[in-house]
């Protein structure tokens, strides 16, 4: 997984609540295991019309938005369903964080062990970066993990709060099996000690 790094770039206005997974990533393209490859069908139901063409209106088929590294959405993001291909769409796509005033716990959970940060502020707050967000390539926003700061394109911060241990896991890009992976050599002496003691087994 890649560590999580300081964004700054345009941010995805998407002012819908109760985003469900199904309308993050329909079931029809959940038969691959593989983590890459899902990005264009992100929001397929909105992005594109029963031909396939994308449907202009929609924000992540707009110029300002095709590279969006930053989503700004609406309260319970990520409901429905705990499907994991969900946030293995979003990341896809290239959007890094995701901000809301409130998220289904158990996206909210894959997306740390997907590499996205998702930043829950108060809706007063989200409120304004989503004017922000409307104003496309005009405004950039800052996602800082670090300082656990969000910051407009006026300057104005809002912070954050966001566990340490799943902090400390984006910021070192260790998802489960790599913090598994930090273990090696005491694994390692453990097996050796096992087998020699209980050599049967």
């Amino acid at each position: 997984m890649e560590k999580f790094e300081k964004i700054t770039g345009v941010a995805a206005p998407l002012p819908l609540i109760n985003v469900d997974t199904d309308m993050i990533i329909p079931k029809q393209f959940l038969k691959t295991i593989k983590r890459s490859g899902l990005g264009v069908n992100l929001f397929d139901e909105m992005r594109y019309d029963g031909e396939g063409r994308e449907i202009p209106d929609f924000v992540l088929n707009q110029p300002a938005y095709r590279k969006a590294e930053i989503l700004v959405a609406g309260e319970n993001f990520g409901c429905g369903s705990s499907r994991e291909h969900a946030p293995w769409a979003i990341k896809d796509f290239g959007i890094k964080a995701v901000i809301a005033p409130s998220f289904a716990d158990i996206f909210f959970n894959n997306c740390f062990k997907n590499g996205i940060l998702p930043i829950v502020l108060p809706q007063d707050q989200v409120d304004r970066l989503m004017d922000d967000a409307r104003k496309g390539e005009n405004a950039r926003i800052t996602v800082d993990l670090e300082h656990q700061t969000v910051s407009g394109s006026d300057g104005t911060e809002f912070r954050f709060e966001v566990d340490p241990h799943q902090k400390h896991c984006l910021m070192e890009g260790l998802d489960d099996i790599g913090q598994t992976l930090q273990k090696a050599a005491a694994i390692d002496s453990f097996e050796q000690g096992y087998a020699a003691r209980m050599p049967w087994v």
